[in-house]
Protein backbone atom coordinates (compact mmCIF):
# COMPACT_ATOMS: atom_id res chain seq x y z
CA UNK A 1 0.00 0.00 0.00
CA UNK A 2 1.54 3.28 -1.04
CA UNK A 3 2.04 5.63 1.85
CA UNK A 4 1.79 9.36 2.37
CA UNK A 5 5.03 11.24 2.00
CA UNK A 6 6.84 12.17 5.15
CA UNK A 7 9.36 14.77 6.18
CA UNK A 8 12.30 12.47 5.54
CA UNK A 9 13.98 12.56 2.16
CA UNK A 10 16.20 10.09 0.37
CA UNK A 11 16.14 6.34 -0.04
CA UNK A 12 17.93 5.82 3.28
CA UNK A 13 14.76 6.58 5.24
CA UNK A 14 12.83 3.42 6.23
CA UNK A 15 9.51 5.15 5.53
CA UNK A 16 10.75 6.26 2.12
CA UNK A 17 11.80 2.70 1.32
CA UNK A 18 8.38 1.51 2.51
CA UNK A 19 6.71 3.87 -0.03
CA UNK A 20 9.09 2.80 -2.79
CA UNK A 21 8.43 -0.91 -2.23
CA UNK A 22 4.66 -0.33 -2.31
CA UNK A 23 4.94 1.64 -5.56
CA UNK A 24 7.24 -1.02 -7.07
CA UNK A 25 4.82 -3.81 -6.08
CA UNK A 26 2.00 -1.95 -7.85
CA UNK A 27 4.23 -1.62 -10.93
CA UNK A 28 5.02 -5.36 -10.92
CA UNK A 29 1.31 -6.20 -10.58
CA UNK A 30 0.45 -3.87 -13.47
CA UNK A 31 3.19 -5.32 -15.71
CA UNK A 32 1.96 -8.85 -15.04
CA UNK A 33 -1.69 -7.88 -15.55
CA UNK A 34 -0.98 -6.48 -18.99
CA UNK A 35 1.35 -9.34 -20.00
CA UNK A 36 4.39 -7.13 -20.41
CA UNK A 37 7.65 -8.48 -21.85
CA UNK A 38 9.40 -11.03 -19.61
CA UNK A 39 12.63 -9.00 -19.32
CA UNK A 40 10.61 -5.92 -18.28
CA UNK A 41 8.87 -7.90 -15.51
CA UNK A 42 12.16 -9.53 -14.43
CA UNK A 43 13.86 -6.16 -14.18
CA UNK A 44 10.99 -4.73 -12.09
CA UNK A 45 11.02 -7.79 -9.78
CA UNK A 46 14.79 -7.50 -9.38
CA UNK A 47 14.37 -3.85 -8.38
CA UNK A 48 11.64 -4.86 -5.89
CA UNK A 49 13.87 -7.51 -4.25
CA UNK A 50 16.72 -5.00 -4.02
CA UNK A 51 14.43 -2.46 -2.29
CA UNK A 52 13.26 -5.14 0.15
CA UNK A 53 16.88 -6.03 0.96
CA UNK A 54 17.65 -2.34 1.63
CA UNK A 55 14.53 -2.11 3.81
CA UNK A 56 15.61 -5.08 5.91
CA UNK A 57 19.10 -3.61 6.28
CA UNK A 58 17.60 -0.28 7.41
CA UNK A 59 14.96 -1.64 9.82
CA UNK A 60 16.18 -5.09 10.81
CA UNK A 61 12.77 -6.46 9.78
CA UNK A 62 11.22 -7.95 6.65
CA UNK A 63 8.87 -5.66 4.67
CA UNK A 64 5.18 -6.30 5.41
CA UNK A 65 2.54 -4.64 3.24
CA UNK A 66 0.40 -3.26 6.05
CA UNK A 67 3.12 -2.56 8.62
CA UNK A 68 4.91 0.73 8.05
CA UNK A 69 8.23 1.09 9.93
CA UNK A 70 7.60 1.79 13.58
CA UNK A 71 9.67 4.94 13.91
CA UNK A 72 8.65 7.36 11.15
CA UNK A 73 9.97 10.90 10.92
CA UNK A 74 8.36 13.46 13.23
CA UNK A 75 4.88 14.41 12.08
CA UNK A 76 5.10 18.12 12.59
CA UNK A 77 7.48 20.98 11.92
CA UNK A 78 9.91 19.67 14.55
CA UNK A 79 11.19 17.29 11.90
CA UNK A 80 11.86 20.08 9.43
CA UNK A 81 15.33 21.50 9.49
CA UNK A 82 15.36 24.91 7.84
CA UNK A 83 18.90 24.29 6.64
CA UNK A 84 17.68 21.46 4.43
CA UNK A 85 15.51 22.96 1.72
CA UNK A 86 14.48 19.49 0.50
CA UNK A 87 12.62 18.68 3.73
CA UNK A 88 9.00 19.03 2.62
CA UNK A 89 6.03 17.47 4.41
CA UNK A 90 2.76 16.84 2.59
CA UNK A 91 -0.35 15.01 3.74
CA UNK A 92 -4.09 15.75 3.38
CA UNK A 93 -4.04 18.06 6.44
CA UNK A 94 -0.54 19.58 6.51
CA UNK A 95 1.68 21.12 3.86
CA UNK A 96 5.06 22.35 5.09
CA UNK A 97 8.20 23.53 3.37
CA UNK A 98 11.11 25.69 4.46
CA UNK A 99 11.77 26.98 0.93
CA UNK A 100 10.42 30.38 -0.15
CA UNK A 101 9.94 28.85 -3.61
CA UNK A 102 7.47 26.37 -2.12
CA UNK A 103 7.35 22.57 -2.33
CA UNK A 104 9.85 20.78 -4.61
CA UNK A 105 7.31 19.08 -6.88
CA UNK A 106 9.81 16.99 -8.85
CA UNK A 107 10.87 15.32 -5.61
CA UNK A 108 7.22 14.90 -4.61
CA UNK A 109 6.51 13.04 -7.88
CA UNK A 110 9.33 10.61 -7.07
CA UNK A 111 8.19 10.21 -3.48
CA UNK A 112 4.52 9.64 -4.36
CA UNK A 113 5.35 7.47 -7.37
CA UNK A 114 3.20 9.43 -9.83
CA UNK A 115 4.18 10.58 -13.35
CA UNK A 116 5.08 14.05 -14.55
CA UNK A 117 2.71 15.77 -16.96
CA UNK A 118 5.18 16.38 -19.78
CA UNK A 119 4.91 18.30 -23.05
CA UNK A 120 3.99 15.10 -24.87
CA UNK A 121 0.94 14.50 -22.63
CA UNK A 122 -0.19 18.14 -22.91
CA UNK A 123 0.07 17.87 -26.72
CA UNK A 124 -1.91 14.63 -26.66
CA UNK A 125 -4.70 16.29 -24.62
CA UNK A 126 -4.75 19.09 -27.20
CA UNK A 127 -5.00 16.62 -30.09
CA UNK A 128 -7.73 14.58 -28.39
CA UNK A 129 -9.92 17.56 -27.47
CA UNK A 130 -9.13 19.90 -30.37
CA UNK A 131 -8.83 22.67 -27.76
CA UNK A 132 -5.88 24.74 -26.61
CA UNK A 133 -4.66 23.28 -23.28
CA UNK A 134 -5.78 25.17 -20.18
CA UNK A 135 -3.21 27.60 -18.73
CA UNK A 136 -2.90 25.31 -15.69
CA UNK A 137 -1.56 22.60 -18.02
CA UNK A 138 0.57 24.97 -20.10
CA UNK A 139 2.26 26.32 -16.96
CA UNK A 140 2.71 23.14 -14.95
CA UNK A 141 0.15 24.08 -12.28
CA UNK A 142 -1.37 20.65 -12.91
CA UNK A 143 1.96 18.87 -13.00
CA UNK A 144 1.53 15.19 -12.15
CA UNK A 145 -0.81 12.36 -13.10
CA UNK A 146 -1.71 8.72 -12.72
CA UNK A 147 -3.03 6.88 -15.80
CA UNK A 148 -4.09 9.97 -17.80
CA UNK A 149 -3.00 8.11 -20.94
CA UNK A 150 -5.64 5.43 -20.18
CA UNK A 151 -8.33 8.11 -19.99
CA UNK A 152 -7.23 9.50 -23.36
CA UNK A 153 -7.19 5.98 -24.85
CA UNK A 154 -10.79 5.54 -23.67
CA UNK A 155 -11.85 8.94 -24.98
CA UNK A 156 -10.22 8.39 -28.39
CA UNK A 157 -12.01 5.02 -28.61
CA UNK A 158 -15.37 6.66 -27.77
CA UNK A 159 -15.50 4.92 -24.39
CA UNK A 160 -17.04 6.85 -21.49
CA UNK A 161 -15.34 8.22 -18.39
CA UNK A 162 -16.45 10.67 -15.72
CA UNK A 163 -14.93 13.34 -13.49
CA UNK A 164 -14.87 13.37 -9.70
CA UNK A 165 -13.57 16.12 -7.43
CA UNK A 166 -14.54 17.49 -4.05
CA UNK A 167 -14.36 20.04 -1.28
CA UNK A 168 -14.04 19.79 2.49
CA UNK A 169 -16.41 22.52 3.72
CA UNK A 170 -14.64 23.68 6.89
CA UNK A 171 -15.98 27.25 6.83
CA UNK A 172 -18.30 29.53 4.90
CA UNK A 173 -15.32 31.50 3.60
CA UNK A 174 -13.63 30.14 0.49
CA UNK A 175 -10.52 31.78 -0.93
CA UNK A 176 -9.19 31.94 -4.49
CA UNK A 177 -6.93 28.93 -3.88
CA UNK A 178 -10.00 26.77 -3.31
CA UNK A 179 -11.19 27.58 -6.83
CA UNK A 180 -8.13 26.07 -8.59
CA UNK A 181 -9.41 22.46 -8.89
CA UNK A 182 -12.90 23.69 -9.82
CA UNK A 183 -11.73 26.10 -12.53
CA UNK A 184 -9.75 23.24 -14.09
CA UNK A 185 -12.51 20.65 -13.62
CA UNK A 186 -14.97 22.94 -15.39
CA UNK A 187 -12.56 23.16 -18.34
CA UNK A 188 -12.22 19.34 -18.40
CA UNK A 189 -16.01 18.97 -18.31
CA UNK A 190 -16.36 21.42 -21.21
CA UNK A 191 -13.66 19.98 -23.50
CA UNK A 192 -14.39 16.29 -22.88
CA UNK A 193 -18.17 16.73 -22.50
CA UNK A 194 -18.46 14.27 -19.59
CA UNK A 195 -20.49 14.04 -16.38
CA UNK A 196 -19.05 15.21 -13.08
CA UNK A 197 -19.67 14.33 -9.43
CA UNK A 198 -18.55 16.71 -6.66
CA UNK A 199 -18.31 15.34 -3.13
CA UNK A 200 -18.81 17.74 -0.20
CA UNK A 201 -17.13 15.98 2.74
CA UNK A 202 -19.17 17.61 5.50
CA UNK A 203 -18.88 14.36 7.48
CA UNK A 204 -15.07 14.64 7.40
CA UNK A 205 -15.17 18.23 8.65
CA UNK A 206 -17.52 17.24 11.49
CA UNK A 207 -15.05 14.51 12.52
CA UNK A 208 -11.92 16.67 12.28
CA UNK A 209 -13.12 20.12 13.35
CA UNK A 210 -15.05 21.58 16.24
CA UNK A 211 -18.34 21.82 14.32
CA UNK A 212 -21.89 20.57 14.81
CA UNK A 213 -23.45 18.37 12.11
CA UNK A 214 -25.78 21.22 11.15
CA UNK A 215 -22.87 23.66 10.78
CA UNK A 216 -20.92 21.22 8.60
CA UNK A 217 -23.92 20.63 6.35
CA UNK A 218 -24.64 24.40 6.21
CA UNK A 219 -21.07 25.08 5.08
CA UNK A 220 -21.45 22.36 2.39
CA UNK A 221 -24.50 24.16 0.95
CA UNK A 222 -22.83 27.60 1.11
CA UNK A 223 -19.63 26.28 -0.50
CA UNK A 224 -21.73 24.58 -3.18
CA UNK A 225 -22.94 28.05 -4.24
CA UNK A 226 -19.35 29.16 -4.86
CA UNK A 227 -18.66 25.95 -6.78
CA UNK A 228 -21.81 26.35 -8.91
CA UNK A 229 -20.72 29.95 -9.63
CA UNK A 230 -17.68 28.52 -11.48
CA UNK A 231 -20.13 27.76 -14.29
CA UNK A 232 -20.72 24.00 -14.15
CA UNK A 233 -23.39 22.56 -16.44
CA UNK A 234 -26.40 21.64 -14.30
CA UNK A 235 -27.35 18.88 -16.76
CA UNK A 236 -23.98 17.16 -16.34
CA UNK A 237 -23.09 17.86 -12.69
CA UNK A 238 -24.16 16.19 -9.44
CA UNK A 239 -23.00 17.83 -6.18
CA UNK A 240 -23.62 15.81 -3.04
CA UNK A 241 -23.17 16.14 0.71
CA UNK A 242 -21.93 12.92 2.32
CA UNK A 243 -24.28 13.48 5.28
CA UNK A 244 -27.17 13.67 2.84
CA UNK A 245 -26.34 11.20 0.06
CA UNK A 246 -24.89 8.27 1.99
CA UNK A 247 -28.18 7.57 3.75
CA UNK A 248 -30.21 7.52 0.54
CA UNK A 249 -27.87 5.58 -1.74
CA UNK A 250 -27.42 1.86 -1.08
CA UNK A 251 -25.03 1.63 -4.06
CA UNK A 252 -22.73 4.24 -2.51
CA UNK A 253 -22.80 2.69 0.95
CA UNK A 254 -22.16 -0.82 -0.40
CA UNK A 255 -18.98 0.45 -2.04
CA UNK A 256 -17.89 2.16 1.19
CA UNK A 257 -18.25 -1.17 3.01
CA UNK A 258 -16.39 -3.09 0.28
CA UNK A 259 -13.47 -0.66 0.54
CA UNK A 260 -13.50 -0.83 4.36
CA UNK A 261 -13.24 -4.62 4.21
CA UNK A 262 -10.11 -4.45 2.05
CA UNK A 263 -8.07 -1.88 4.03
CA UNK A 264 -6.54 -2.78 7.40
CA UNK A 265 -6.12 -0.46 10.40
CA UNK A 266 -2.35 -0.80 10.00
CA UNK A 267 -2.60 0.41 6.41
CA UNK A 268 -4.57 3.57 7.25
CA UNK A 269 -2.21 4.26 10.13
CA UNK A 270 0.67 4.03 7.69
CA UNK A 271 -0.98 6.13 4.99
CA UNK A 272 -2.67 8.84 7.08
CA UNK A 273 -0.70 8.85 10.32
CA UNK A 274 -3.75 7.99 12.46
CA UNK A 275 -3.04 7.11 16.09
CA UNK A 276 -4.81 4.98 18.67
CA UNK A 277 -6.45 8.09 20.13
CA UNK A 278 -8.16 9.13 16.86
CA UNK A 279 -11.91 8.54 16.79
CA UNK A 280 -13.06 5.56 14.71
CA UNK A 281 -14.93 7.95 12.38
CA UNK A 282 -11.59 9.30 11.11
CA UNK A 283 -10.20 5.80 10.64
CA UNK A 284 -13.09 4.73 8.42
CA UNK A 285 -13.50 8.05 6.56
CA UNK A 286 -10.96 7.34 3.75
CA UNK A 287 -13.34 4.69 2.37
CA UNK A 288 -16.02 7.40 1.97
CA UNK A 289 -13.69 9.63 -0.05
CA UNK A 290 -12.70 6.60 -2.14
CA UNK A 291 -16.25 5.43 -2.99
CA UNK A 292 -17.12 8.10 -5.62
CA UNK A 293 -14.20 6.73 -7.70
CA UNK A 294 -16.46 3.83 -8.70
CA UNK A 295 -19.29 4.44 -11.16
CA UNK A 296 -21.90 2.21 -9.47
CA UNK A 297 -21.81 4.53 -6.43
CA UNK A 298 -24.10 6.66 -8.63
CA UNK A 299 -26.76 4.30 -10.03
CA UNK A 300 -28.99 7.22 -11.05
CA UNK A 301 -26.23 8.36 -13.46
CA UNK A 302 -24.48 5.13 -14.51
CA UNK A 303 -27.10 2.52 -13.61
CA UNK A 304 -25.30 -0.62 -12.40
CA UNK A 305 -22.23 -0.23 -14.61
CA UNK A 306 -18.96 -0.84 -12.79
CA UNK A 307 -16.57 -0.42 -15.73
CA UNK A 308 -16.62 3.36 -16.27
CA UNK A 309 -13.28 4.86 -15.30
CA UNK A 310 -13.07 7.98 -13.22
CA UNK A 311 -10.66 10.94 -13.58
CA UNK A 312 -9.95 12.92 -10.40
CA UNK A 313 -8.46 16.44 -10.62
CA UNK A 314 -7.21 17.44 -7.14
CA UNK A 315 -4.34 19.04 -5.25
CA UNK A 316 -1.54 16.54 -4.68
CA UNK A 317 -2.07 16.48 -0.90
CA UNK A 318 -5.22 14.38 -1.57
CA UNK A 319 -3.20 11.68 -3.36
CA UNK A 320 -2.82 9.37 -0.31
CA UNK A 321 -6.61 8.75 -0.38
CA UNK A 322 -6.46 7.69 -3.99
CA UNK A 323 -3.29 5.60 -3.72
CA UNK A 324 -5.31 3.60 -1.20
CA UNK A 325 -8.29 3.56 -3.62
CA UNK A 326 -6.13 2.40 -6.55
CA UNK A 327 -4.71 -0.39 -4.42
CA UNK A 328 -8.20 -1.63 -3.46
CA UNK A 329 -9.91 -1.19 -6.87
CA UNK A 330 -8.65 -4.34 -8.67
CA UNK A 331 -9.36 -6.42 -5.56
CA UNK A 332 -13.05 -5.50 -5.64
CA UNK A 333 -13.35 -5.72 -9.43
CA UNK A 334 -13.32 -2.01 -10.37
CA UNK A 335 -11.05 0.08 -12.61
CA UNK A 336 -8.46 2.23 -10.85
CA UNK A 337 -9.28 5.94 -10.84
CA UNK A 338 -6.92 8.16 -12.85
CA UNK A 339 -5.63 11.40 -11.30
CA UNK A 340 -4.42 14.86 -12.27
CA UNK A 341 -2.54 16.62 -9.45
CA UNK A 342 -2.18 20.37 -8.97
CA UNK A 343 0.47 22.32 -7.09
CA UNK A 344 -0.46 24.24 -3.94
CA UNK A 345 -1.72 27.79 -4.05
CA UNK A 346 0.65 29.95 -1.98
CA UNK A 347 -0.42 32.14 0.95
CA UNK A 348 0.02 35.89 0.45
CA UNK A 349 2.87 35.86 2.99
CA UNK A 350 4.90 33.44 0.89
CA UNK A 351 4.94 29.87 -0.42
CA UNK A 352 6.32 28.43 2.81
CA UNK A 353 3.40 29.69 4.93
CA UNK A 354 -0.02 28.10 5.05
CA UNK A 355 -3.24 29.82 4.07
CA UNK A 356 -5.79 29.82 6.79
CA UNK A 357 -9.50 30.56 6.63
CA UNK A 358 -9.13 32.00 10.14
CA UNK A 359 -6.50 34.54 9.01
CA UNK A 360 -8.22 36.96 6.61
CA UNK A 361 -4.86 38.36 5.45
CA UNK A 362 -3.42 35.00 4.38
CA UNK A 363 -5.32 34.97 1.09
CA UNK A 364 -7.81 36.71 -1.17
CA UNK A 365 -11.28 35.52 -0.18
CA UNK A 366 -14.18 35.21 -2.59
CA UNK A 367 -16.11 37.73 -0.48
CA UNK A 368 -13.39 40.44 -0.60
CA UNK A 369 -14.24 43.88 -2.01
CA UNK A 370 -12.08 45.56 -4.67
CA UNK A 371 -10.63 47.77 -1.94
CA UNK A 372 -9.79 44.80 0.33
CA UNK A 373 -8.07 43.02 -2.58
CA UNK A 374 -5.94 46.10 -3.30
CA UNK A 375 -4.99 46.55 0.36
CA UNK A 376 -4.18 42.88 0.89
CA UNK A 377 -1.97 42.61 -2.20
CA UNK A 378 -0.14 45.87 -1.50
CA UNK A 379 0.29 45.25 2.21
CA UNK A 380 0.68 41.47 2.58
CA UNK A 381 1.83 39.89 -0.72
CA UNK A 382 5.39 38.64 -0.19
CA UNK A 383 7.76 40.40 -2.57
CA UNK A 384 10.75 39.09 -4.47
CA UNK A 385 11.93 42.66 -4.96
CA UNK A 386 15.06 44.33 -3.55
CA UNK A 387 15.29 46.56 -0.48
CA UNK A 388 15.72 49.79 -2.43
CA UNK A 389 14.62 51.01 -5.86
CA UNK A 390 18.28 51.46 -6.85
CA UNK A 391 19.16 47.86 -5.94
CA UNK A 392 16.02 46.59 -7.68
CA UNK A 393 16.84 48.46 -10.90
CA UNK A 394 20.37 47.09 -10.76
CA UNK A 395 19.80 43.45 -9.74
CA UNK A 396 16.12 42.85 -10.59
CA UNK A 397 13.45 40.92 -8.66
CA UNK A 398 13.05 37.20 -8.00
CA UNK A 399 9.87 35.78 -9.61
CA UNK A 400 10.48 32.38 -7.98
CA UNK A 401 9.56 33.70 -4.53
CA UNK A 402 7.35 36.69 -5.43
CA UNK A 403 3.75 35.86 -4.50
CA UNK A 404 2.19 38.45 -6.83
CA UNK A 405 3.98 36.82 -9.77
CA UNK A 406 2.95 33.34 -8.55
CA UNK A 407 -0.71 34.47 -8.41
CA UNK A 408 -0.45 35.86 -11.95
CA UNK A 409 0.71 32.44 -13.21
CA UNK A 410 -2.61 31.06 -11.89
CA UNK A 411 -4.93 33.82 -13.10
CA UNK A 412 -3.46 35.80 -16.02
CA UNK A 413 -4.59 34.06 -19.22
CA UNK A 414 -2.17 35.79 -21.64
CA UNK A 415 1.10 33.77 -21.86
CA UNK A 416 2.98 36.51 -23.72
CA UNK A 417 2.03 39.16 -21.19
CA UNK A 418 3.05 36.88 -18.30
CA UNK A 419 6.43 36.26 -19.93
CA UNK A 420 6.92 39.99 -20.52
CA UNK A 421 6.17 40.69 -16.83
CA UNK A 422 8.62 37.96 -15.81
CA UNK A 423 11.35 39.47 -17.97
CA UNK A 424 10.68 43.04 -16.84
CA UNK A 425 10.58 42.15 -13.14
CA UNK A 426 13.67 39.92 -13.32
CA UNK A 427 15.64 42.63 -15.15
CA UNK A 428 14.58 45.38 -12.74
CA UNK A 429 12.62 47.32 -15.38
CA UNK A 430 9.40 46.63 -13.42
CA UNK A 431 9.17 47.52 -9.73
CA UNK A 432 7.29 45.54 -7.03
CA UNK A 433 4.53 48.18 -6.83
CA UNK A 434 3.97 47.89 -10.59
CA UNK A 435 3.86 44.08 -10.43
CA UNK A 436 1.33 44.23 -7.58
CA UNK A 437 -0.77 46.65 -9.63
CA UNK A 438 -0.86 44.09 -12.50
CA UNK A 439 -2.12 41.44 -10.07
CA UNK A 440 -4.76 43.73 -8.53
CA UNK A 441 -6.08 44.51 -12.04
CA UNK A 442 -6.46 40.78 -12.73
CA UNK A 443 -7.97 39.82 -9.36
CA UNK A 444 -10.51 42.61 -8.89
CA UNK A 445 -12.66 41.80 -11.96
CA UNK A 446 -12.19 38.02 -11.42
CA UNK A 447 -13.58 38.20 -7.87
CA UNK A 448 -16.30 40.74 -8.77
CA UNK A 449 -17.54 38.51 -11.61
CA UNK A 450 -17.52 35.49 -9.31
CA UNK A 451 -19.57 37.39 -6.72
CA UNK A 452 -22.09 38.46 -9.38
CA UNK A 453 -22.49 34.83 -10.57
CA UNK A 454 -22.81 33.58 -6.99
CA UNK A 455 -25.62 36.08 -6.33
CA UNK A 456 -27.60 34.41 -9.12
CA UNK A 457 -27.33 31.00 -7.42
CA UNK A 458 -30.62 30.52 -5.56
CA UNK A 459 -31.42 27.83 -2.98
CA UNK A 460 -33.58 26.22 -5.69
CA UNK A 461 -30.58 25.94 -8.04
CA UNK A 462 -28.44 24.41 -5.26
CA UNK A 463 -31.22 21.91 -4.53
CA UNK A 464 -31.36 20.93 -8.19
CA UNK A 465 -27.59 20.38 -8.41
CA UNK A 466 -27.74 18.32 -5.19
CA UNK A 467 -30.69 16.11 -6.17
CA UNK A 468 -29.68 12.58 -7.29
CA UNK A 469 -30.86 12.31 -10.89
CA UNK A 470 -29.96 11.09 -14.36
CA UNK A 471 -27.46 13.41 -16.02
CA UNK A 472 -27.80 14.24 -19.69
CA UNK A 473 -25.13 11.90 -20.90
CA UNK A 474 -25.83 8.63 -22.62
CA UNK A 475 -23.87 5.63 -21.38
CA UNK A 476 -24.83 2.95 -23.85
Amino acid sequence: MADMSNGEQGCGSPLELFHSIAAQEELVRDLKARNAAKDEIDSAVKMLLSLKTSYKAATGEDYKVDCPPRDPAPESGEGLDATEADEDFVDPWTVQTSSAKGIDYDKLIVRFGSSKIDKELVNRIERATGQRPHRFLRRGIFFSHRDMHQILDAYENKKPFYLYTGRGPSSEAMHVGHLIPFIFTKWLQDVFNVPLVIQMTDDEKYLWKDLTLDQAYGYAVENAKDIIACGFDINKTFIFSDLDYMGMSPGFYKNVVKIQKHVTFNQVKGIFGFTDSDCIGKISFPAIQAAPSFSNSFPQIFRDRTDIQCLIPCAIDQDPYFRMTRDVAPRIGYPKPALLHSTFFPALQGAQTKMSASDPNSSIFLTDTAKQIKTKVNKHAFSGGRDTVEEHRQFGGNCDVDVSFMYLTFFLEDDDKLEQIRRDYTSGAMLTGELKKELIEVLQPLIAEHQARRKEVTDEIVKEFMTPRKLSYDFQ
